[in-house]
């Protein structure tokens, strides 16, 4: 449990750290836990690190109850502790051994948000929105989608809830495992049950060529997927206009109904994160997914480069020990990945982190796994697919905002929790909910932020928090409210590349 003391917190009493709330200058008193006033002897920003007793050269230094990296030099009560005088602990990879934690405890979800009204489609799936989406199969037809949504968006307002392009560069001259996941990605968002019908368009001369496409849609999935090769079109717009015509028509016969809060899949992910990351909007997304999981629902976590230094926090949760080893070789994986780039495994965190207060990738990753929170992770996906399982599922994808916000889109997402330190406006194809970190960010950045965790260190409890969290996205997910990303129309997607482009 946090202890708020005044200008610092404190997060597990083993710790060598306190967390400042507020630039503190050097020469100030700040006040222990245990009563201890410690003198500040350098400038502190928020968010970062105080020393509370003395560090030896190479000690372990400990944050959240585990190592975040070696300390450099001597370090002194009250000394500012940061990338001067920390290093990372990790190096290359791993050999790991199953060791199950405890049986995590279910936690209660109140009945009056145990419901949520939803688009049941005729699969049984359900969508939070009734959209209509224009995926495309190659990037040189990015702007015939843009127009044909711009016109579509204004013309059937009121009909749907609007007509939606994503953009992206691929789908030609690409190879092997890139053209397998831009094919694996598109298709899985073609699935998504946000959107109540899809209009696919292809040119017609590309490698992800339509016909071969459509054979990774399931049957079950044909009635709401219409496809369009332009280069076969006397007038690609007027027939792409009139087959959203069609997808629309279907559409708008579909109506909310009341559906079980074990229906919903949120995603998880953070991006420009501080040193409050892992105090604040962290634990919370991390409570919110223990209460979707308890009720039956669905929480999704990617981001593996940053799970570098707590994956064995994951593995020991994994439910069987078959999800144990696909833990294990995703994690080994994409290390390998670095190495096969000839770049360092753990060249992390970013300069907006260490602004933030983050020194080293082990710092980062206690912070960002903290957000799926303690229940069993039940199933590892590959890039671009689909969950299966219901509980906590975990995805192949990078750090990257764009990239992994889209993989957990695609993944089957309804909504993604986005917590964030130093802000971004960023929204992918499915709502994603910016949770602040701390109240400052919240106040300035209001077009940014839909809900600020910061309350956290202003006496609201976790319980308190999470449950004002919660009662706000079952009201994203009925349609009541909309995120901000969702009111600017900011909505992106970013493919994963790893290979040569033609």
């Amino acid at each position: 449990m946090n202890t708020i003391i005044k200008d610092c917190i404190t997060i597990q009493k083993q710790d060598d750290v306190v967390i400042a709330l507020r630039d503190v200058s050097p020469g100030e008193l700040i006040m222990l836990e245990n009563g201890t006033i410690l003198s500040v002897s350098d400038l502190v920003p928020r968010g970062h690190k105080i020393a509370v007793h003395e560090i030896a050269p190479d000690q372990d230094v400990m944050k959240y109850g585990f190592s975040i990296g070696k300390a450099k030099e001597h370090i002194q009560p009250g000394q500012w502790i940061h990338t001067h005088n920390l290093r990372t602990g990790l190096s290359g990879t791993l050999d790991y051994r199953y060791e199950p934690t405890p049986t995590w405890m279910p936690t209660i979800v109140p009945e009056h948000l145990q419901t949520f009204e939803g688009y049941v489609r005729e699969n049984g799936e359900v969508g939070i929105r009734n959209e209509i989406w224009i995926i495309n199969t190659v990037g040189c037809i990015n702007k015939v989608c843009e127009a044909l949504a711009r016109i579509a968006h204004a013309d059937m307002q009121g009909r749907v809830e609007g007509v939606y392009h994503f953009p992206h560069p691929f789908g030609c001259s690409q190879l092997g495992d890139d053209l397998e996941y831009t094919k694996q990605l598109l298709a899985s968002l073609v699935l998504h049950p946000n959107a109540a019908g899809v209009l696919v368009i292809g040119l017609g001369c590309e490698n992800n060529q339509i016909e071969q496409f459509a054979e990774a849609i399931p049957s079950e999935y044909a009635h709401k997927v219409r496809y369009l090769k332009a280069q076969e079109e006397d007038d690609e717009m007027e027939v792409g206009l009139n087959l959203l015509e069609e997808l629309v028509m279907q559409a708008e016969q579909v109506q909310r109904q009341p559906v079980p809060l074990s229906k919903l899949k949120i995603g998880l992910k953070c991006g420009g994160s501080d040193g409050l990351s892992g105090i604040t909007a962290n634990p919370l997304v991390g409570s919110i997914a223990d209460l979707i999981v308890s009720a039956g629902g669905t929480a999704i976590l990617t981001e593996v480069p940053e799970m570098f230094g707590a994956e064995t926090i994951l593995m020991n949760r994994a439910q069987t020990p078959q999800v144990f080893d696909e833990l294990v070789e995703l994690i080994n994986g994409f290390k390998q990945y670095f190495v096969n780039h000839g770049q360092n495994i753990y060249e992390n965190p970013s300069p907006g982190n260490k602004a933030g207060g983050i020194t080293t990738l082990e710092e980062k990753s206690l912070g960002c796994t903290q957000k799926g929170g303690h229940s069993q992770v039940m199933d590892v996906l590959r890039y671009g697919m689909r969950v299966q399982q219901s509980g906590l599922n975990i995805i192949e994808a990078p750090g990257n905002d764009l990239v992994s916000v889209t993989a957990l889109s695609a993944a089957g997402a309804h909504i993604v929790l986005f917590t964030t330190g130093r802000g971004t406006p960023f929204g992918g194809p499915v709502p994603t909910l910016k949770i602040a970190t701390q109240s400052d960010l919240a106040y300035r950045k209001k077009h940014w932020i839909d809900y600020n965790a910061g309350q956290l260190l202003e006496g609201k409890t976790m319980e308190e928090v999470s449950l004002d969290l919660l009662t706000s996205i079952v009201d994203i997910a009925s349609g009541r409210q909309q995120t901000n990303s969702e009111k600017h129309g900011f909505r992106e997607i970013a493919i994963f590349k790893d290979g040569v482009i033609l």
